[in-house]
Order: C-alpha cells, then structure tokens, then sequence
C-alpha cells in the first residue's frame, strides 16, 4: 500500500497497532490481548474489526490453519507517513515543513534522536 492509506477508526487502529506489535496474530489472541476479562462478546468484536480492516486491505488473513492467522498489510512506517502527509495537504498545502517544524519547537528530542535526525537532515 503506497501512498493514500483507508480512514480507519480509532478501535480499528488499535487492531492495527496490536497486529504491529506482534506481527501476526489470531482473533483469540488479539481478544486477549485488547480485552483480558475475557467476555465471548469480545472475541465477535474484534472479529468485525478484522474483517472491516480486510475489507480496507489493511490486514491480511492466512486462512490455511484451523485458526485464521492476520498481519497487517502496511507497516506503522506506512501508515504514519500516508496519514502525515494528508495532513500537510489539508493544512499546510502539501508541506511537510511546518509540521516538522512545529514539532521540533514542541517536542523534546533525547540525543539519540537528535543524532538521528541530523543523520537524515545531511542525506
């Protein structure tokens, strides 16, 4: 998936973010992780959730074992990227300049991420 990415829900991306962070996963285990009491209403929830995200080819499903085993079809990278620059283009007439510099004002940076940053600044 490059460049426009689906809207998604706020439920939706935290499917996402679980997916992200565990790289694959099934609904059982996506249901535990995201709702520890364990109600059975949960596991039908994140299953539509699944299924709508399947449907935004967000997530795809390996559908050869008894349980069906989901992975996100676009990296955090991806999404992050896509839905900064719909942002840009909304607010900033395409520019990413002001949000980055916006955030440098706003943000404190560690050292790492400072080394980091001019690293890409000089490529």
């Amino acid at each position: 998936m490059v460049g426009t990415v689906p809207d998604v829900t706020d439920t939706e991306l935290t499917i996402l973010q679980a997916l992200w962070d565990r790289g694959t996963a099934t609904i059982r285990q996506l249901t535990e992780q995201l709702y520890p009491s364990g109600e059975s209403a949960y596991y039908a929830t994140v299953q539509k959730l699944l299924e709508r995200l399947e449907g935004k080819q967000c997530v795809q499903r390996d559908r050869s074992g008894l349980a069906h085993i989901f992975r996100a079809s676009l990296s955090r990278e991806q999404f992050v990227g896509a839905q900064l620059r719909e942002m840009a283009q909304k607010l900033c007439g395409g520019s990413l300049t002001p949000v980055l510099i916006h955030l440098l004002q706003t943000e404190t940076l560690n050292p790492k991420q400072r080394q980091e940053l001019r690293r890409l600044l000089h490529e």
